[in-house]
């Protein structure tokens, strides 16, 4: 009984300990920014497996929502609400696209890379409509270029 209630104690040891280590990106979405109007800021995050992205409402009418096609096999979508702030935690390694929906043609777009880029070329091969296709273009550049 010793051994089970030791190894138990391990375990949540373990897992608090990988909690704690993880990181918060905070990224604003904005109406201007540094590289003009509508953009997240940053609009390219490097996290770690089990990080969080808050992504907050600084400025109104945004929202934060996965790309289809443009997260790893297995990682979980997620759509946030106009003018609500959400957390999305990245389990799975990979590249995970964002679009703000009402701007995504106004080029309002992020790139999240999480460990190595395993999904790089499935992601490369959406297509975006809009000012979209140039930021992803760029971004999805920045990603290959550092792996």
């Amino acid at each position: 009984m010793k051994k089970i209630i030791s190894i138990a104690t391990c375990v949540v040891a373990l897992m608090l300990a990988g909690a704690a280590n993880a990181a918060d990106h905070q990224v604003q979405m904005l109406n201007k920014g540094e590289k003009g109007s509508m953009v997240f800021v940053p609009d390219y995050i490097v996290a770690a497996p089990g990080d969080t992205v808050t992504f907050i409402p600084t400025d109104k009418s945004h929202d934060a929502e996965s790309v289809k096609g443009m997260i790893p096999e297995g990682a979980q979508p997620f759509k946030g609400k106009i003018n609500q702030e959400i957390t999305v935690t990245l389990e799975r390694e990979g590249v995970y696209g964002v679009k703000c929906t009402p701007h995504y043609g106004m080029g309002m777009v992020a790139l999240i890379v999480v460990g190595q880029p395993t999904n790089l070329e499935e992601a490369k091969a959406v297509k975006h409509s809009g000012k979209a296709r140039q930021v992803f273009a760029d971004l999805l550049a920045q990603a290959e270029a550092t792996n």
